[in-house]
């Protein structure tokens, strides 16, 4: 080996292997995620940075930060998620769509809407009113919505946005969830389209395990980028009390 070959090959050296330490810790321990709608609302907001584990379920093709074009496949280390846990996978159809919402049904879980009320295995959920909040639109208008806590079989607890009752999917068919899927649902309940609605009617139907991710932990930080008008604006639009909040 020359010396011009070892000197190039020491100047590849290094970048090269800060990548691949790169992509071996997004694969395996974590990665950032954006949140560009409000269908999570107000768990996540749009503009939210948010870190997610990526050990918590196990890996599989879908663990790669970038999408190869790869099914989700056999799952290792699997463990599965938790109701109540807020999780970003591989659309079922799209795989290179990545989404975040939160797990409500488990395999063996039959699951419905009736009336606006989250219904699972026929046991109509608690909704605790929580008095009002404000929700903000894809295109940055914010208005007014009422806030419950909704209370899970488990015990968990955590927010949901409802503005209607007879909306388009207050009312659905029962749905049992089999076994290596789940059924999942974001928290802004008008606004989410979700395992409510079937891939073939542009929803997501039931999401297989093997298409997750990983679990939602915290947000990073938080920018109301919708509302930008100008530097000056900026800095008003940075949501202090975001940063490093724990997602629940």
């Amino acid at each position: 080996m020359t010396q011009t070959v070892r000197a190039v090959f020491k100047w590849l050296a290094e970048p090269v292997a800060v990548l691949l330490l790169a992509f071996g810790a997004t694969t395996a321990i974590a990665q950032p995620f954006y949140v560009p709608s409000g269908s999570m609302e107000p768990t996540l907001r749009i503009g939210d940075a948010m870190i997610a584990s990526k050990y918590a379920y196990g890996y599989s093709a879908a663990s790669l930060p970038v999408y190869l074009g790869l099914s989700g496949g056999k799952r290792f280390l699997a463990r599965d998620p938790q109701q109540g846990d807020v999780v970003i996978f591989r659309h079922p159809v799209d795989n290179g769509t990545v989404l975040v919402k939160r797990v409500i049904g488990l395999p063996g879980d039959h699951v419905q809407m009736r009336q606006g009320r989250l219904v699972i295995n026929d046991r109509v959920l608690d909704l605790i009113d929580a008095g009002m909040d404000e929700s903000e639109s894809q295109q940055g208008e914010k208005s007014a919505i009422r806030q419950y806590v909704e209370v899970l079989p488990n015990g968990v607890r955590y927010p949901v946005f409802k503005r209607h009752w007879r909306g388009l999917h207050d009312n659905t068919d029962t749905v049992a969830v089999p076994p290596g899927h789940l059924f999942v649902m974001g928290d802004n309940r008008d606004n989410s389209t979700d395992s409510r609605v079937d891939v073939a009617d542009g929803g997501v139907g039931l999401v297989p395990t093997a298409n997750l991710v990983g679990r939602a932990e915290f947000v990073l930080g938080s920018f109301d980028f919708l509302n930008m008008r100008g530097p000056a604006s900026w800095p008003g639009l940075v949501r202090l009390s975001r940063f490093f909040h724990k997602i629940t």
